[in-house]
């Protein structure tokens, strides 16, 4: 077994409109670079490659929580350097977090012999989820492992997750720069649903399994509405409903507000629409006066890979 693991660990996006902590999407890029080394010194210790100030300290870095949930189920005595350079921006909605977290836990486990299965990588790296964001989660941390469109059908009494092919997809993320904390975005969820908004939510997320399924763009599009966790989230960023606007103007197939935010996200059938769709997206922060980042690319086929 190899004694220092290169891994590049993607950005995912979460929700995809109706499904609030169920449905996650792997994004070829941006992504994380984590070298990941195995030691006879028992602990994690980090460093970050980057400038954006991240805690090296394990138990407050995603990253280190999350190597440390797995070396306590590891009997050998061992310990992991950890060096990560992160190319997500963390708090820009696209899975900054569980993209280090997975990383992390997705090199151990090649030092390990692969001796953990997918679904326990998951249990590990949300770890890291729970320090980020104060609950553990999944929709961002099962792309990212998976790869393509993952279904987190339950964490309890077992984790369940499905993965599931994606029909080619462009993908076009525009990230104001704007700070949308994701505790602060939970706390403003609505803690009652009425009934009817409910089953209009669950056909939607029946229909947006099925518009990938059968690669019907029109049924994906109409599938995208979230009725319940977008409307409490809006306030939070400005521009969103213009954005959107404009950027099913300029074709995309639809989208909404990237995880808890500020990142919004459009789905598109080839790449010349996404860039003009990211393009429109990102005049509309422009006219606010608000930084923004624009990120464009193909769906993820495969979640974090060995690369050196």
């Amino acid at each position: 077994m190899p004694r220092s693991v290169l891994v590049h660990s993607p950005a995912t996006l979460s929700n995809l409109g109706c499904g609030f902590d169920v449905f996650g999407l792997a994004l070829a890029a941006p992504y994380d670079v984590i070298r990941v080394t195995r030691t006879d010194e028992p602990g994690v210790r980090i460093q970050h490659l980057d400038s954006y100030n991240l805690s090296t300290d394990p138990l407050h870095n995603v990253a280190g929580v999350a190597l440390l949930a797995m070396l306590e189920e590891v009997p050998e005595t061992m310990g992991f350097d950890v060096e990560i350079t992160k190319g997500i921006m963390p708090g820009s909605g696209v899975g900054s977090s569980a993209a280090s977290s997975v990383g992390a836990v997705v090199a151990a486990n090649v030092l390990l012999g692969n001796r953990f299965t997918k679904m326990q990588l998951v249990n590990f790296a949300m770890e890291g989820e729970a320090v980020a964001s104060g609950a553990r989660h999944a929709d961002n941390i099962a792309p990212a492992i998976f790869g393509g469109f993952t279904v987190v059908r339950a964490l309890e009494p077992a984790i369940d997750i499905i993965a599931l092919p994606a029909p080619p997809l462009w993908v076009a993320v525009v990230h104001p720069q704007i700070e949308v904390k994701t505790k602060d975005a939970r706390k403003v969820l609505p803690t009652a649903v009425p009934l009817g908004l409910a089953v209009r939510q669950w056909a939607n997320v029946a229909g947006l399994v099925a518009g990938f399924l059968t690669a019907d763009y029109d049924l994906i599009g109409r599938s995208l509405d979230d009725y319940i966790v977008e409307p409490a989230r809006a306030p939070l960023i400005p521009g969103l409903a213009e954005a959107r606007k404009r950027a099913l103007a300029a074709g995309a197939i639809g989208g909404g507000i990237s995880g808890s935010g500020p990142s919004i996200f459009m789905l598109n059938r080839t790449e010349e629409t996404a860039q003009a769709v990211g393009a429109a997206m990102g005049s509309v922060f422009a006219e606010f006066g608000i930084e923004f980042n624009v990120y464009v690319g193909p769906v993820g086929t495969e979640g974090a890979r060995v690369v050196g």
